[in-house]
């Protein structure tokens, strides 16, 4: 059972990364990498429990941390780029 969820955590991996790579617009993108991080941090998981490793769950957090400081600083620097791009526009 633990195998079925490994291959299906990675085919949801794998159809994050199309959905990063053809996404029309940036949040999109940022979207399918937080999708990508969330399903990296399940399949750390699951690994430390199939390999009998519980500190895997404590490298599993980390990486959840990591990835949630990371989507909020893009999506934050892109939020003020757009605005600032916006202004100069207008001036312009």
């Amino acid at each position: 059972m633990l195998a079925v969820t490994t291959v299906t955590l990675l085919l949801v991996m794998a159809m994050a990364m199309v959905r990063g790579f053809a996404g029309p617009s940036i949040f999109d993108r940022v979207l399918a990498a937080n999708l990508f991080g969330t399903k990296t941090v399940l399949l750390i998981a699951v690994l430390g429990f199939l390999f009998g490793r519980p500190e895997f769950l404590d490298i599993a957090l980390i990486y959840a941390l990591m990835n949630f400081i990371s989507v909020i600083a893009l999506l934050r620097y892109f939020e003020y780029s757009q605005k600032a791009e916006k202004g100069s526009s207008a001036n312009d």
